[in-house]
């Protein structure tokens, strides 16, 4: 409840106006303090109104509802249990001892009645003074409540202990280092690696042309008229409605923009420069049947991705060696210009391309995906990213640091009867239509070509490809090994296991197992089988200079941690307790941060994603740390084995690696992170499945029947 003080016509709360009228100094609020302390005498109307009230005859209740309500209380005249009511005395009870009446005054001998509590005030006109609670309560006074004394214990000497002498606590040593500080830098030991050249010719880049035209004085907001344009359009492409709704609106009189209607806009925008280039079409025919596969220059794209002005302060250009201090005695591993391949990959082209090129890793991945809920109809996207451009960035799809290089086809290949050949032409199929995609760069990846950074400076770059990210399945295509084998070693199947020891694929002896092709086809089919491979007539990766396909399969996190190891933990913890014993534990966990609780248990999902697999290893081992199993025996293995299993799973996620850790993949070409299929996963929705929702329907031919 609000009061205003009519003095300074201020508003407070509660009992704050008269700390406010105690403590004031202003003349207008010291006059209302006294008015209102002053007792105001009964107007006349009221007293009348008083005395009419009283003397007025009261009405009797109906006879009916004093039925209802009963007889009367019948009181005694004479008296009660007390005694007479006519011998009453008020004088001869006893109500207590009488008090000194309270003496109560206003500061500065106001003689205000409003001073009801101590000094101090939470209000004040001069300063907002903190309220004083020292004085809110009377005093304690012991003597009007005695108490015994307590009595005195004596203990015979030597009863306690001496007292330990401790020594005299001294602050901690401040550590010289730091807990974060820099790695020390080890660079490549040719400085020209990586190093600028001076290029001599025209401006032939479309966001030169664009920049030097703008230099010449044309409009910043070119093509546009002006920002606000640039604003409209921006809106409607991005979060605007339909193209038949911004057409009646831009038909509104008043509006005065420089495009009247959708098509208008649309034909601005296609003369800016081209971020990515465009798509190019070819007919691949398998068996007397034509497919269908759509595709973009891979160098243009490179070139898109290098020069894109987004990254120009962030590329690397040639490898380095980070070590945790000065002695270089653990070096650290984190991006992929800190790995083993990009150094070697370095010294091998200044062998024998010369000094001064500049290593462009091109990092490919490709997954087949539905994009319908109904017939299956699926795509086949190729991605493409540049090991150039950091982690941190490659890993968020905000900034657009993967293109969609093509749309291979989608097809079973039903009219091919026979199985041996219907998975030949398959595995064909797919190197047919990669080869296609990356043959242009055999060329460029030997000899090198002209490349301009997103700040504009050239350089010497060799595109190569370094990497190759998918899943298991995809693997076993690409590498044309046998399903069920280790795509990046010989060791055979029921050997998987046994040992630690590297077993690589020889990239000599297989390629010349390849090029037994033009003997027959028997005698290649022999070839093959003698080197571990299936009889594919031309890989993609067969003619790709300084790469290694066998060496560019890069482990999985996300398909073959939390899809494939942590798949069988959870499937083994389920079956050693029961699904109704751990959905029922799932249910009772407690509600917390950042953790998942499955109502319905884990037992029963279907389909089951990476990123559920994830949040369920944050509670599994909860679930049975102090659980017997059924029968009342230990859990101690289950729990070290899932226990161990998970520790591999966190750890081999870690974005920093040491040099003693033995993990040969790490020390080639950075971490775990640099490859995880889950950043490709997410570009399906943007680069597939929105892509195809918005092709038109003569495009939707590249669309297959999931095999």
């Amino acid at each position: 409840m609000s009061t205003q003080c009519q003095g300074c016509k201020q508003t407070f709360i509660g009992g704050n106006l008269l700390r406010h009228l105690r403590n004031t100094k202003n003349h207008a609020c010291v006059a209302y303090a006294n008015s209102i302390e002053q007792p105001q005498e009964i107007s006349p109307q009221i007293t009348r109104l008083l005395d009419l009230l009283l003397q007025s005859s009261l009405t009797a209740i109906p006879s009916q509802e004093q039925d209802k309500l009963g007889a009367p209380i019948a009181v005694d005249s004479s008296g009660d249990f007390y005694g007479d009511y006519n011998d009453f005395n008020h004088n001869d009870m006893d109500i207590g001892p009488s008090h000194a009446p309270i003496e109560v005054s206003v500061g500065h001998s106001t003689g205000n009645l409003l001073d009801l509590e101590s000094e101090g005030s939470l209000f004040s006109d001069d300063d907002d003074s903190e309220l004083d609670e020292d004085n809110w309560e009377p005093l304690h006074n012991d003597s009007e409540h005695l108490r015994s004394p307590s009595p005195e214990l004596v203990f015979p000497e030597g009863y306690f202990e001496p007292p330990l002498q401790l020594p005299k606590s001294r602050l901690p040593p401040i550590s010289q280092s730091p807990l974060i500080c820099e790695p020390h830098i080890v660079h490549y030991p040719d400085p020209c690696a990586g190093a600028l050249i001076e290029f001599q010719g025209e401006i032939v880049d479309e966001y030169s042309q664009y920049s030097h035209n703008l230099k010449a004085g044309l409009n910043a907001w070119a093509p546009f008229g002006s920002k606000i344009e640039w604003e409209i359009a921006r809106w409607a492409k991005l979060r605007g409605p339909s193209s038949t709704a911004f057409t009646g609106l831009l038909a509104t009189d008043g509006i005065g923009l420089s495009y009247r209607n959708a098509n208008q806009l649309n034909a601005i925008i296609d003369t800016l420069p081209n971020i990515r280039p465009k798509f190019m079409h070819q007919e691949v025919v398998v068996q007397g049947q034509v497919f269908e596969m759509y595709f973009r220059d891979i160098l243009e794209c490179v070139k898109s991705l290098y020069s894109d002005a987004e990254f120009a302060e962030y590329p690397k250009f040639a490898p380095e060696c980070h070590f945790e201090n000065s002695q270089c005695e653990d070096q650290l591993y984190h991006d992929m210009h800190t790995g083993g391949w990009w150094w070697s990959t370095q010294t091998t082209l200044d062998t024998h391309a010369g000094r001064g090129r500049t290593v462009i890793p091109v990092l490919l991945s490709s997954d087949k995906t539905q994009v319908t809920l109904f017939r299956s109809k699926a795509v086949y996207p190729v991605y493409m990213t540049l090991g150039n451009i950091p982690k941190e960035l490659r890993r968020k799809p905000s900034c657009r640091a993967y293109v969609l290089v093509g749309y291979l086809p989608v097809t079973s290949l039903e009219h091919i009867k026979n199985a041996a050949s219907w998975r030949r032409s398959l595995a064909n199929l797919f190197h047919t239509c990669m080869w296609t995609i990356m043959k242009p760069l055999e060329v460029a990846g030997a000899t090198g070509l002209v490349i301009a950074s997103g700040d504009g400076l050239r350089r010497h770059g060799h595109p190569i490809f370094a990497a190759h990210i998918s899943d298991y399945p995809e693997q076993v295509l690409v590498s044309c090994c046998i399903s069920g084998h280790c795509p990046q070693c010989t060791i055979p199947r029921q050997r998987i296991g046994e040992n630690t020891e590297p077993h690589p694929f020889h990239l000599c002896s297989i390629l010349e197992a390849l090029s037994t092709v033009d003997h027959g086809a028997s005698a290649f089919i022999k070839a093959c089988q003698d080197a571990n491979i299936k009889p594919v007539f031309e890989p993609f990766w067969a003619h790709l200079p300084y790469s290694n396909v066998y060496l560019a399969i890069t482990p999985d996190i996300l398909h073959q941690l939390y899809q494939g190891v942590f798949k069988h933990m959870k499937n083994w913890v389920i079956e050693a307790y029961g699904a109704h014993e751990i959905d029922a534990r799932c249910r009772r966990l407690p509600p917390n941060h950042n953790v998942r609780i499955f109502m319905k248990g884990i037992s029963t999902l279907q389909r089951v994603s990476g990123m559920e697999h994830a949040q369920i290893c944050s509670f599994l081992i909860g679930l049975i740390a102090e659980t017997p199993l059924p029968g009342g025996m230990s859990n101690v293995r289950l729990v070290c084995c899932l226990r161990g299993l998970l520790d591999f799973l966190y750890l081999s996620q870690y974005p920093v690696h040491l040099s003693r850790e033995e993990s040969r993949r790490i020390k080639r070409a950075g971490t775990l992170d640099n490859f995880n299929t889950e950043y490709t996963e997410r570009l399906h929705i943007n680069l597939a499945k929105d892509a195809v929702k918005t092709m038109p329907v003569r495009f939707r031919r590249v669309l297959g029947e999931r095999s």
